[in-house]
């Protein structure tokens, strides 16, 4: 056996393709691990915007949050009518290009081709960003490790749709799992003290305000904040690869990550205010991610951080 096939598995045959069709629970963690990911990131890039408000981009960011989460629900009812209106797959170049015309899917899909590129960008950074939350000797290697997980992504990816989905199911749903437990033990706390709970960890203090507040700097944290978003649409792509029906199974798929994403969402930035916990600049040693000062907070930085 050649190690080619060893590393990537025996070429697939066409006739097998109904083999490799996956179910919702499946399909959440290949499909959705964009936009459930971006929940680590998306409220954390809103607030670096903030940064010169101090305590006072604290409040304007649950605003824009809402706003958010608003613009989720109406993406969600879109996508739902297109999963069934494309059971053959509808992204961004086939619905422009049927409904408008082929310049306007032209333009849709390459710009479709320029975010997954970011994103993948992006996503890695920040999971990168949380390492070093962890382990401050990290800051110095974070381009070399960002290379690694990129590698290490590309290599699962090409093992197929059916080996990823199993390789990311399980950090995938201990991400989600994780997190939601921080926000319902925080959201306790919260409640019991009366909305000022005491940190087991106390985050870094806010740094005093440096500007004043202005249209334009909320309109630029609210679209930095829609990066949070990132990868809704890839279950509208991808409705081919869902096991019979697969409309049914993409909806409950694109249920199922956007209504953990709109709680994930909610219960980070509401965390945050109740924490006091901003944006850190990562160039900096001593970098700490938005989720890391939550956790640390909320759970201290024990066996569960």
């Amino acid at each position: 056996m050649s190690l080619f096939r060893t590393l990537f598995g025996r070429p697939l045959a066409t006739s097998e393709e109904s083999e490799q069709r996956v179910s919702p629970i499946a399909g959440v963690p290949i499909l959705g691990l964009d936009a459930l990911s971006s929940a680590s990131y998306g409220p954390e890039a809103a607030l670096t915007i903030l940064m010169p408000l101090a305590a006072t981009g604290l409040v304007y960011i649950r605003g824009t949050t809402a706003i958010l989460l608003l613009l989720l629900a109406a993406l969600y009812f879109s996508y739902r009518q297109t999963l069934a209106a494309y059971p053959n797959g509808g992204g961004a170049y086939t619905v422009a290009k049927e409904n408008l015309s082929k310049s306007a899917g032209l333009v849709a899909g390459a710009s479709l081709l320029v975010d997954y590129v970011l994103n993948v960008a992006v996503a890695i950074s920040a999971g990168v960003g949380a390492l070093e939350s962890a382990i401050p000797a990290f800051h110095k290697e974070r381009f070399p490790i960002c290379l690694l997980a990129l590698g290490m992504i590309t290599f699962v990816n090409l093992r197929g749709v059916r080996d990823s989905g199993v390789a990311w199911s399980a950090p995938t749903y201990a991400f989600v799992v994780s997190l939601l437990t921080v926000i319902g033990v925080g959201i306790w706390k919260t409640l019991l003290s009366g909305g000022h709970p005491v940190p087991v960890a106390m985050p870094p203090p806010l740094p005093p305000a440096s500007e004043s507040v202005s249209a334009w700097l909320i309109i630029r944290s609210f679209a930095s904040g829609c990066t949070a978003m990132t990868g809704v649409e890839a279950v509208a792509n991808g409705v081919p690869i869902f096991a019979e029906p697969k409309v049914k199974n993409a909806q409950r798929t694109l249920t199922i990550i956007c209504g953990l994403l709109a709680l994930l969402l909610a219960g980070v930035v509401y965390l945050a205010g109740a924490y006091h916990v901003g944006a850190l600049s990562q160039d900096h040693p001593g970098y700490q991610s938005v989720i890391s000062q939550i956790v640390a907070a909320v759970a201290g930085r024990g066996m569960f951080y």
